[in-house]
């Protein structure tokens, strides 16, 4: 888990197979981490419960959130991650097929950096991805 540059939460193993394939194929090389659940990404965030090893010297340095997840939901992380001084200025691009401007609207109220849906279109989908990735890249640079 040593330089872990992007989190990846998504509770779809499909999903979350289609986005590392993606970023894959359009040479996204970063090291990737996947956490399936709301609290298992505060707890890789917080180097706590079975991520008490890690230290807060390997954050992520961008963090792709769905927001329908089980236990805790993506805007709660969000919120959580924000309002951490440790976290709070990792990137966080929201990636969820919420077609809510709820959702949208309270996402970047509470910080969020982009917000991505991801389409059913796998080319769509694939598009999406390779945008956040590469959005993430310029960013570093």
């Amino acid at each position: 888990m040593e330089n872990i540059e992007i989190l990846l939460v998504e509770d779809d193993a499909n999903d979350a197979e289609l986005a590392l394939l993606t970023l894959r194929r359009n040479n996204i090389l970063n090291k990737i981490h996947l956490v399936t659940d709301g609290q298992e990404a505060l707890d890789f965030l917080h180097c706590q419960g079975k991520y008490s090893n890690r230290t807060d010297e390997n954050k992520p340095q961008l963090i792709l959130l769905d927001l329908k997840l089980p236990k805790i939901n993506g805007l709660e992380v969000l919120k959580n991650i924000r309002e951490n001084d440790n976290t709070k200025n990792i990137p966080v691009a929201i990636f969820t097929s919420s077609e809510l401007d709820k959702d949208m609207i309270d996402g970047y109220k509470l910080g969020a950096n982009s917000y991505i849906q991801k389409p059913l279109d796998f080319t769509q989908f694939s598009e999406a991805v390779k945008q956040a990735g590469l959005y993430w890249s310029l960013v570093q640079k």
